[in-house]
């Protein structure tokens, strides 16, 4: 393998040792360095040794390749080896012996150094306790005491000194302006510059003018430049008068000078804020806290903000924005579209600017909370209440659904605004903010939206709202149903008189907002796009709005929006009016929603079904219940109702145990006086169903169940009818009854509690049918046909498992004309006398049987006498 003891030869030897092959083989040669190199294969440094004990003239050619294998060179090539890796084992173990020796010695030496460090810090430590001992002084050493009672006089003493010189200069000064009217030593002083000698000026002035204050009053009290005294009387003592004359005014020189100092600490102060100078615009706040705790530099700060001189234009603009946007905004059935832009774009720089700005202001003033109080000021009572009246103004002018949409949106953005600037703190490293800043940004947010909230203002707002919605919503609804009722003429629809006095005042307060003038176009157009009305519509009067029959039916959809738009606004109360009032607000629109949903469209639905239903008492024809199709939506809408009512308002109110109660209750009766009108319209319609029944049933022919001979004799042609005329005509109206039960109610136990009252009181007027008609054996089977045909409609009803017996009563009476009287008497012995009666549902007594046994044609006969005998 040439390859690998190549690369062995030029790795792991040095290159004089190959540099030529020799004839004869030579044994490898290597050292330590062989093995430790990171390339060393033990394998390759094998192959290596072989390759190195084969002769060149027996690795090479054809001709010698049957040679026989000689082992003797691999033996002593391997022993040369294996006797130079034991030298080099001993090399490398003689080598690890001195450096455990080294190891050793360097362990000692390291456990000497520390113990000698660690004497020398103990030393050091008592030497310092010592020295802190005398300082301080104990029992045994008073020096430290003295000590420090030294320096205490030396300070006390350097303090009067500096009082002294102090005093001395402010003597020199008053001296100089109330004698020469000049101030050189102050002027000197402010031209050095350094913040130290300014802030001594502002000092020594503002002393200079306590002076002045009290030494002469007189300068104090002029009025336009003459010498008026608050008391005494003018012109009196002239002498005197010239004399005052003579001397300077000192007030007007300090003042003078004040001024001077401000302005240039001012324009300082500029100069250092232009350059990113914080050093020095700190010196001069410093210096100006002194005349008027800052109030001239911190509204310079302000006042000359960029930020105002950009957006002083940007805030009076007017606002815009794309009529697609405001229509969305107005239109109650669509998502609101958010923050009006400018807005959020004049809320998003303040967010950004406050974060940038309080960095500088930390750093350049000493008193960073009031600049960053007087700041969020200015931007909140300027920058924003303008922007967010300007918007919430236009937003009027749209609708009110709008403005309340856009208050809502803007206080949600500001909060979040607020609460940024909370969790940042307005600080160079970003941490909660001051209680002085929070307390200041919560009074500024509530500055902004306190006016929206005063009193009942926002929920009369929503109120409004909502009436304008519901009222366009339902107003082809009122208009049909104020329509179809008439004047009462009698005491029963006089009841119903309330229930119409409200549709006409809720449809002539829609009229009368339509056509008020301060009702935006974009408002009433919305409005009469929401009643379903075209612009041309509304010039017209009430009695020309066509409607149809369609507009007077409930419809869960519009609930459906009638509950959206209550949800929409509870959400928006319980974000923007807080917690206090929440229970007196969800009071108001619950009284709102049970007048709109409740009496206005349920009741008024289910009184005009009622109506129709009782006019078909009296019918002559056969009666039309398609009304019944309405109490599907009307149950439907008064279960989403009550949901609504239970779940979401009245938990509302949880904190108001009184308000609670009274809702409770409110609620309540609304809901039981639509159950109960909704039970009336059932109850009338089987009372209806029932009538026409017994109508039909009164024109069953004597001679149906009774055929006479002649009949019998045709050919047995009346066997081929299945069922009377009668009882089909009967089969055939109920079915549809039936129909139109299940469309309208539905699987449901309403429908189950309809179906099994109609067929309790259908069975009873079976069994007081079947007792008016004589019966021979050939009616007999008739009378089983008929049975059967009514029993087969019961039993396709959705009844309850308390009707079953039933079945087997209409049974018996069938089997009753056609078996003998051997096997009546049988079934007579089979029952026993138990059993419920059958004006209780349930199975035969033997009294009830006598009826129907009397009516067979054979009743005279000697059989039929002893089954009725033991009856």
């Amino acid at each position: 393998m040439p390859a690998p003891s190549s690369q062995i030869s030029s790795n792991s030897h040095p290159p004089s040792t190959y540099s030529a092959r020799s004839v004869f083989p030579q044994a490898p040669i290597f050292n330590l360095d062989t093995f430790s190199d990171r390339d060393f294969i033990v394998k390759d440094f094998v192959e290596a040794l072989s390759d190195s004990a084969v002769p060149p003239n027996r690795r090479s050619g054809p001709a010698h390749q049957s040679n026989a294998f000689d082992p003797k060179p691999l033996i002593r090539s391997f022993e040369h080896a294996l006797n130079r890796m034991g030298k080099l084992s001993e090399d490398l173990e003689s080598k690890e012996n001195e450096l455990s020796g080294a190891v050793r010695r360097a362990e000692a030496q390291h456990s000497t150094n520390v113990q000698t460090l660690s004497r020398r810090l103990e030393q050091t430590v008592n030497s310092f306790n010592l020295l802190d001992a005398s300082l301080n002084g104990d029992q045994y050493d008073n020096g430290g005491t003295e000590v420090v009672n030294i320096g205490e006089k030396l300070e006390d003493i350097d303090r009067q000194r500096q009082r002294a010189l102090d005093a001395k200069f402010l003597v020199q000064c008053w001296m100089e302006v109330s004698e020469r009217g000049e101030l050189l030593l102050l002027e000197d002083i402010r031209r050095q510059g350094s913040g130290e000698g300014k802030v001594r000026c502002a000092r020594i002035a503002r002393q200079l003018m306590r002076i002045s204050q009290r030494l002469e009053p007189e300068n104090w009290t002029r009025v336009d430049g003459n010498a008026k005294q608050v008391n005494g009387v003018n012109g009196i003592n002239e002498k005197d008068y010239d004399r005052k004359r003579r001397h300077h005014n000192t007030r007007e020189l300090i003042e003078k000078f004040s001024e001077t100092l401000e302005k240039d600490l001012l324009k300082s102060f500029d100069d250092f804020y232009r350059r990113e100078n914080f050093e020095g615009m700190r010196e001069c706040a410093n210096v100006l806290h002194d005349f008027n705790d800052g109030a001239s530099v911190i509204a310079a700060f302000v006042n000359q903000h960029e930020f105002f001189i950009q957006r002083s234009q940007l805030i009076t603009d007017e606002v815009l924005g794309d009529a697609e946007t405001w229509d969305r905004l107005a239109d109650p059935d669509a998502e609101p579209p958010g923050v009006e832009p400018t807005l959020q774009s004049l809320i998003d720089e303040v967010k950004v600017v406050m974060q940038e700005e309080s960095v500088i202001i930390r750093r350049a003033f000493p008193y960073s909370d009031q600049v960053l109080g007087k700041f969020l000021q200015r931007i909140f009572q300027q920058s924003v209440q303008q922007r967010l009246e300007m918007v919430l103004e236009k937003a009027s002018t749209i609708s009110s659904l709008a403005f309340l949409r856009s208050l809502h949106a803007a206080r949600g953005y500001i909060s979040i605004l607020i609460d940024d600037l909370k969790a940042h703190g307005l600080t160079e490293h970003p941490e909660s903010a001051s209680p002085q800043i929070a307390i200041i940004l919560d009074q500024q947010f509530d500055d902004l939206f306190v006016p929206f909230f005063v009193g009942s203002s926002y929920i009369e707002r929503e109120k409004r709202s909502l009436e304008e919605l519901y009222s366009s919503l339902l107003f082809k609804f009122t208009i049909f149903h104020s329509r179809r009722r008439k004047i009462p003429t009698t005491f029963m629809k006089s009841l119903a008189k309330s229930g119409s006095e409200m549709l006409a005042s809720a449809r002539d307060a829609y009229v009368e907002r339509l056509d008020s003038s301060d009702l935006a176009p974009a408002q009433k157009a919305m409005l009469l796009r929401v009643a379903g009305l075209k612009d041309s519509d509304n010039a017209k009067t009430q009695t020309e709005i066509e409607v149809t029959e369609q507009d007077g039916v409930l419809s869960v959809d519009n609930a459906k929006r009638i509950l959206k738009w209550l949800a929409e606004a509870v959400g928006r109360g319980l974000e923007l009016s807080g917690g206090n009032e929440t229970p007196k607000d969800v009071s108001a629109l619950l009284r709102l929603l049970i007048e709109n949903m409740g009496e206005i469209y349920l009741e008024t639905a289910l009184d005009s079904a009622n109506d129709i239903a009782a006019s078909q008492e009296t019918a002559k024809n056969e009666p039309e219940l398609s009304y019944l199709i309405g109490l599907r939506p009307a149950i439907g809408i008064m279960n989403l109702m009550n949901t609504c009512i239970r779940t979401v308002l009245i938990p509302l109110a949880s904190a108001n145990v009184t308000i609670r109660r009274d809702m409770e209750k409110t609620a309540n009766l609304a809901l039981d006086r639509i159950e109960e009108k909704v039970n009336s319209i059932m109850q009338r319609s089987i009372d209806v169903v029932i009538t026409w029944v017994a109508k039909l049933l009164a024109r069953q022919n004597k001679i149906d169940f009774r055929p006479r001979d002649d009949a019998l004799g045709g050919g047995g042609a009346w066997l081929e009818q299945l069922q009377t005329p009668t009882c089909l005509s009967i089969f055939q109206f109920l079915t549809r009854i039936h129909n139109l039960a299940l469309t309208a109610l539905s699987p449901s136990p309403n429908l189950t509690a309809f179906l099994t009252e109609l067929a309790t009181t259908f069975r009873t007027l079976l069994l007081e049918h079947f007792k008016k008609f004589s019966v021979n054996a050939a009616g007999g089977i008739m009378v089983t046909k008929d049975i059967s045909k009514y029993s087969e409609l019961l039993k396709s009803w959705e009844l309850d498992v308390s009707f079953e017996p039933s079945f087997e009563v209409l049974t018996e009476i069938g089997n009753l004309f056609v078996i003998g009287p051997e096997a009546l008497k049988e079934r007579l012995r089979g029952k026993g006398g138990a059993g419920v009666g059958v004006r209780g549902g349930g199975a035969w007594e033997r009294g009830d049987m006598r009826p129907y046994v009397l009516r067979r044609e054979d009743a005279g006969s000697v059989g039929v006498q002893s089954v009725l005998s033991a009856l």
